[in-house]
C-alpha cells in the first residue's frame, strides 16, 4: 500500500476504484466532493457519526483517550480507506475521535446515505467489510507497537504509514510526533536524531524527508506490514496516475500551513 510518487495526483479513493463500473455507476451519486482543512473534526467521541469520508488526499487520525484527560492515536487512514466505520457494523457512534491530521479532499455521505448504498450495492458493502477488517489489524498492530517495541522502532512504523498515504516529505513537529505515538517531546527528538544518523529520513525544522525508505522499514522491523499486507491481499492497490490534462488538480495544503496546525492541534487535544 504504498503511494508511489509524492507529487502524484489522488484521482480516486482506493475503495471505490475496487469497484466495478456497475457498482460504481450505483454509489457514486451518494457522494459529494468535500475539501477537508487540517484539524477538521469528522467525528467526536460519543456522538453520533454523521458522515463517512472516502479519502482523495489527507491524512485523517483516531485519537482515544483515558479519564484522566492521556491521548494517543489508534488508527490513521488516507486515500487508501475511509473514515466512519462503525458505520459499516451498524453502530453509529465510538469512543474514539477522528480529526484531520493533514488535511486533503474526500467524498462525503452521510450515515443514512452509506447505509442505502450498502443495500443497493452488495459489492461495495463487502469491500466497506473488508477494509474495516483492516482497519482492526491496523489497531491491534499499533497496541502491539506501543506495548512491546521501543520508540525508535514505533516511530519508524508511524513514518511510514505515513509516507504511504502523503508522500516522502512530512511536515511534522516534534510535539505532534510525541501526541500520536503517546510518548514525552524529549524521547521523539531522541528517536529522530537516530533514524537521521543512520540516514533513514533527513529531519530539518519541522519537516521530515524520508531519504531511505529501505532503511526505515528495516528499522521498523515487525512493527510494519501486517496491516498493509491485508490490505494489498484483500483490496489490492489499484495503480494512482497523474491526472489527465484539464483535469482539476486536488486540494494541496501548504507545508507551512500544515505545521501551524499541527501546533494548534497538539495544544487543543
Amino acid at each position: 500500500m504504498r503511494e508511489r510518487d509524492a507529487t502524484m495526483l489522488v484521482r480516486d479513493n482506493g475503495l471505490l476504484s475496487s469497484l466495478s463500473p456497475e457498482d460504481r455507476a450505483i454509489v457514486d451519486p451518494f457522494f459529494q466532493r468535500v475539501v477537508l482543512r487540517q484539524g477538521q473534526v469528522l467525528f467526536e467521541a460519543d456522538h453520533p457519526i454523521p458522515y463517512a469520508y472516502f479519502f482523495l488526499q489527507g491524512l485523517s487520525s483516531e485519537i482515544v483517550s483515558n479519564r484522566d484527560g492521556k491521548k494517543t492515536e489508534v488508527g490513521c487512514t488516507g486515500w487508501e480507506g475511509f473514515s466512519g466505520v462503525p458505520l459499516v457494523l451498524g453502530v453509529d457512534r465510538t469512543p474514539h475521535r477522528a480529526f484531520m491530521q493533514a488535511g486533503g479532499a474526500a467524498f462525503r455521505i452521510s450515515a443514512a446515505e452509506l447505509k442505502a448504498a450498502c443495500s443497493l450495492s452488495p459489492a461495495f458493502h463487502r469491500v466497506l467489510l473488508l477494509y474495516t477488517h483492516v482497519f482492526m489489524i491496523q489497531i491491534a498492530a499499533t497496541a502491539l507497537a506501543d506495548s512491546r517495541y521501543p520508540v525508535n522502532q514505533r516511530l519508524a512504523r508511524w513514518l511510514l504509514m505515513c509516507s504511504d498515504r502523503l508522500g516522502d516529505e512530512l511536515p511534522l513537529t516534534h510535539a505532534f510526533l510525541a501526541l500520536m505515538l503517546g510518548v514525552r517531546r524529549a524521547s521523539v527528538t531522541v528517536s529522530t536524531h537516530h533514524l537521521e544518523g543512520v540516514g533513514a529520513i533527513k529531519a530539518e525544522r519541522s519537516l521530515i524527508t524520508v531519504r531511505d525508505r529501505a532503511k526505515l522499514e528495516r528499522i521498523a522491523g515487525n512493527a510494519y506490514g501486517v496491516p498493509e499486507n491485508e490490505y494489498e491481499r484483500l483490496i489490492g492497490q489499484k495503480t494512482r496516475e497523474e491526472s489527465p490534462e484539464g483535469a482539476s488538480e486536488p486540494f494541496m495544503p501548504r507545508l507551512d500551513s500544515i505545521v501551524t496546525g499541527q501546533k494548534k492541534i497538539a495544544s487543543k487535544i
